[in-house]
């Protein structure tokens, strides 16, 4: 007689793999599924530059933009070296500092111009001693706004300290926060 079935036994080794199957029929299509929840932002904005002038500048008898012949950091080219102006392509708050040294018995008399207008003066008295003097200052831009120098006309003896072996004259600018971001 057949005797009552017996416990399971030790799980035995594995055979060979056996050869693919024949692919299946392709299925129907299903139904659209939920939106996803949004994601993170791919792409960060930047903008920096830093640039410097190793060539004295005298003032003459109309205002001179200060053109730069050094570059330190030009982070995707906004900053215009032939023109001496950055554009802003990513709206937001900037950082900018425009460091100058005085040239002795002169006056050094510039502005920071946003577009057409000044929007901040570097100044210093003439003097016996030639000083370093620096101007920084925060301000919003727009889309393909222009920041620049500008060298007061020769109203007066005013100039601009450099030479060919040291940079003398630098001016510089960074995003702080991108418009874009809440």
């Amino acid at each position: 007689e057949k005797g009552d079935r017996g416990d399971r036994g030790f799980q035995g080794k594995l055979g060979k793999a056996g050869a693919a199957g024949k692919k299946g029929e392709i299925g129907f299509k299903g139904q659209k599924g939920n939106m996803g929840s949004p994601g993170e932002s791919y792409k960060t904005n930047y903008a920096a530059f830093s640039v410097g002038r190793r060539k004295p500048l005298h003032s003459n008898d109309y205002y001179q933009i200060l053109v730069f012949d050094t570059e330190f950091v030009n982070l995707y080219g906004h900053f215009n070296m032939f023109m001496g102006k950055f554009y802003c392509y990513v709206p937001g708050i900037y950082f900018f500092s425009l460091n100058v040294h005085t040239w002795n018995q002169k006056e050094t008399y510039l502005h920071i111009m946003h577009n057409t207008k000044e929007a901040a003066i570097l100044y210093a008295q003439a003097s016996d001693r030639s000083i370093m003097q620096s101007q920084s200052l925060m301000i919003e831009l727009q889309d393909q706004d222009e920041i620049w120098i500008r060298l007061f006309k020769g109203e007066r003896d005013n100039a601009v300290f450099s030479d060919e072996y040291d940079t003398y004259v630098t001016f510089s600018g960074y995003l702080v926060k991108p418009s874009s971001e809440p």
